[in-house]
């Protein structure tokens, strides 16, 4: 008995530790839009200037997710925190919010700031390019806000929304507004609404809300396209 211990722990360690997917190399544009490159986290302290209430309508944008207590919730792209505070307050004790990013650093602030706040039901989650590392099939809300144009790989990070969905789940698109010259943006940080459907449509979403009354940005919900859900269509390149 022994030896075929000793077998089984020398086979164990030949094999060695179980192989990462490799990320595929970042494509750069996407059915036509070229790719901004993401917010490192030094600029974080845009993200809570005391300006952006006004300029954005955050207080109306939260109302308009009309979050429900003991939901499950994603910030996708969640920076420091901004939008992850007041959604954790909304969901209440009995709700979760799964706060994601690339970046440890934000990851890090957020942190600081839920403390402060004296939020518990936060789940700061470290994503990759690729994929947000979020459970299947569990969340109600996703919200990306400014962040979808920035994702380096959006073919796969679509697909693993979509997976990660409960049924009737929604994704909600916030991006500054690339029809309108007046935004006060760089043109690679808008989208268009025709674009945002375009490339939502193709990895199988549908448009099932779409708010106008956002001083700068676009809100578009979207939920999976069909009865069921299933890996979507392959992904345009």
């Amino acid at each position: 008995m022994a030896l075929v211990v000793v077998l089984a722990a020398v086979a164990a360690c030949a094999d060695g530790p179980p192989a990462t997917t490799p990320v595929p190399p970042a494509p750069g544009t996407y059915m036509g839009r070229t790719i901004a490159t993401t917010m490192h986290y030094t600029g974080a302290p845009w993200l809570v200037r005391g300006s952006r209430e006004r300029e954005e309508g955050t207080t109306l944008l939260l109302e308009k997710l009309a979050i429900e207590p003991g939901t499950t919730l994603c910030d996708l792209g969640c920076g420091n925190g901004y939008y992850t505070i007041p959604m954790a307050r909304l969901t209440g004790p009995t709700g979760r919010v799964y706060a994601v990013d690339i970046q440890g650093e934000m990851l890090e602030m957020l942190e600081a700031a839920a403390t402060a706040a004296g939020v518990g039901n936060i789940e700061p989650t470290l994503g990759t390019v690729v994929d947000p590392k979020l459970p299947e099939g569990v969340i109600d809300l996703v919200i990306l806000v400014d962040v979808y144009h920035e994702m380096s790989h959006p073919a796969q990070m679509l697909a693993a929304i979509r997976e990660s969905l409960a049924e009737g789940g929604r994704l909600v698109l916030v991006e500054f507004r690339g029809e309108d010259p007046k935004v006060p943006i760089k043109p690679l940080h808008k989208m268009t609404k025709v674009q945002i459907r375009k490339e939502l449509e193709a990895n199988g979403f549908k448009l099932t809300a779409d708010f106008d009354g956002l001083p700068m940005q676009h809100m578009m919900t979207f939920t999976i396209d069909g009865a069921t859900k299933g890996p979507g269509p392959a992904p345009p390149p």
